[in-house]
């Protein structure tokens, strides 16, 4: 029972906000129209479980004007059956959708927000492949939440609507031992009971196992299918390396842990489905072995025995709902956890970004430098990487960022975005300054090549004239034409044409501190040295800093700063370079 609550209380969490959200109004018509429908159906039920009676004893009492009448309110009963199941899916999924949309829009911000994927990826989180929780595990969710919620509902109405029928037969047909009457009020219904008890204790103890191994193949498959991407995106290196053995073997291996915990699965299912299915085929006889006595004691009629074995078929199945339902409800159960895991970790690396000792990001009113004050860059696991206190960046110098690989350069770059939240300290950056971080590999999303090079902004934030001779400024004229061609551009350009995108992508922007983080180490030095000249002439105002380790970078930076190693940590240790401000602009 603590489970089933825990359980419970994590679906209203998910649930519910989308029923209080700008959405609601929609939301809560199409529920409640397709739960009214669900009501409606069970009302069906009811006057079939009548009429088999009347249609049953017409038959017997071999009365054709009645037989007739009879056929003509089956017509009238199916076709409203038949239009009432068709709208309650078509309204049903219409929810479906909606819903959908909002908790995918709701978990994409809350994913997408203030870098959380990135820390989630820093701290090593348990919510493994949140691509797959953001796809299929939301889609899984709405589906069954709805399909077990209005299963539940319709076996209460179901258990309520017929419990009296059978209840009222179960006196018309008392039951009959050796010749004698054996009065027990209300017996079928007692009887119906203690087999969906005795039927549910059973299918828990065999089926119970199916959670989480559920759980389990929804891991294995999304790790597989991650790993199948990694391949694609990393095909280039792959078969430079001759590693398709290497793959192969790594593919097969995750597939492994598919196929073994599938096999397990399959020997639980085996289990619990023969179980269910006796259950299930046991339950069609029950009620007429129980009535059939007082049949051929001409007692009741054939009409009253057909309607029985209905009723009590419905009652079997509305108190037998977690029988016939069990592997939906482990699934179910298995797709909750893991958003639930999914939120969690969202909110404990919110947490984390604020929780103190942190790194503060303050905006600096009235100065136009970038400081750092008693800076500790730290390692995931605590251990001290970078140290610094009052270093400052002054605008617009050019400084360049050298040391050993491993210094924490490329970590103080992503501090100083305020992606990186282990340490302490303060970095104050200029009140409504711009920022942008270029990397080694530039990311470039997969579509036109416009939108690639005007990322993170949207298509026709620059007009098209100002995007090309950006391209061809950096060196690419050949793509200047290319703009509305479609591609996956990170896969299609070497990465010497990445880095001069890249470097186009800041002379469109044209932020107020630019970081390269060996932005241009794929390009030969007289075409880097093209590129700093461009900088300087093109964005004259912008603050640029460089990592790099080619000499040839003095010439065109004013500061250098050497990451030097005292003890654990790297301090920044600083010098001028024999260029002047005027020679690099």
């Amino acid at each position: 029972m603590n489970t089933i609550r825990a359980t419970l209380a994590i679906v209203w969490r998910i649930a519910i906000p989308y029923f209080r959200s700008e959405d609601k109004w929609a939301g809560r018509g199409l529920l409640a129209a397709v739960i009214a429908i669900e009501l409606a159906l069970v009302a069906v039920d009811v006057l079939f479980n009548r009429w088999q009676n009347r249609f049953y004893t017409a038959l017997q009492e071999y009365n054709w004007d009645r037989f007739v009448s009879e056929v003509w309110f089956f017509v009238i009963l199916a076709a409203s059956f038949i239009a009432l199941a068709v709208y309650q899916l078509y309204l049903n999924q219409w929810l479906q959708i909606r819903w959908r949309q909002w908790l995918t829009q709701h978990y994409l911000g809350e994913w997408l927000e203030d870098a959380t994927h990135y820390r989630m990826q820093l701290t090593g989180d348990a919510a493994d492949n949140p691509d797959q929780r953001i796809t299929d595990d939301v889609k899984n969710f709405v589906e069954q939440t709805l399909t077990i919620g209005l299963g539940l509902l319709s076996s209460i109405v179901t258990l309520f609507s017929f419990v009296i029928i059978l209840w009222g037969l179960s006196n018309a047909a008392p039951l009959h031992l050796l010749g004698i009457d054996v009065v027990i009020p209300g017996y079928l219904c007692w009887g119906a009971l203690v087999y969906a008890i005795f039927g549910t204790a059973l299918t828990h103890l065999i089926g119970a196992p199916l959670v989480n191994l559920n759980f389990e193949q929804q891991r294995y498959e999304a790790d597989f299918r991650f790993n199948l991407v990694r391949v694609r995106e990393n095909s280039e290196q792959i078969a430079l390396l001759n590693g398709e053995s290497a793959e192969r073997g790594r593919l097969l291996h995750r597939f492994g842990r598919v196929a073994g915990n599938w096999y397990a699965i399959m020997t639980r299912t085996k289990r619990l489905t023969a179980f269910t299915a006796s259950y299930s085929q046991a339950a069609v006889i029950v009620p007429y072995a129980l009535v059939a006595p007082a049949f051929f004691a001409k007692k009741i009629q054939l009409g009253d025995m057909m309607q029985t074995g209905s009723a009590f078929g419905s009652v079997q199945r509305a108190l037998s709902f977690f029988v016939t339902a069990y592997r939906s409800i482990a699934e179910w159960r298995a797709v909750v956890a893991r958003l639930d895991g999914f939120e969690m970790s969202v909110r404990s690396t919110g947490r984390l970004a604020v929780r103190k000792p942190s790194i503060d990001i303050e905006a600096a009113i009235g100065s136009r430098d970038i400081h750092l004050d008693q800076l500790r860059v730290n390692l995931p696991d605590g251990a001290p990487l970078v140290a610094t206190d009052g270093f400052t960046i002054h605008t617009p110098e050019r400084v360049l960022v050298t040391g050993p690989s491993g210094s924490g350069k490329s970590t103080l770059f992503r501090a100083i975005a305020g992606i990186w939240p282990f340490g302490s300290g303060t970095i104050s950056i200029p009140e409504n300054a711009t920022l942008m971080m270029l990397p080694q590999r530039p990311y470039f999303p997969v579509g036109p090549l416009r939108d690639a090079v005007v990322y993170p902004a949207e298509r026709g934030a620059f007009e098209p004239p100002r995007v090309q001779d950006a391209v061809i400024a950096v060196g690419l004229p050949e793509f200047a034409d290319r703009l509305d061609e479609d591609g996956h551009w990170n896969r299609m350009l070497s990465l010497g044409e990445q880095q001069r995108l890249g470097l186009a992508r800041a002379l469109l922007h044209a932020p107020d501190y630019l970081f390269l983080d060996e932005a241009t180490a794929s390009l030969d030095e007289p075409s880097e040295a093209r590129l700093y000249r461009l900088l300087a002439e093109k964005l004259p105002q912008a603050t640029i800093v460089s990592i790099g380790h080619r000499s040839t970078l003095d010439a065109f930076h004013t500061r250098k700063v050497t990451m030097v190693e005292n003890g654990d940590i790297h301090v920044l240790g600083d010098e001028r370079t024999k260029a002047e401000p005027s020679t690099v602009r």
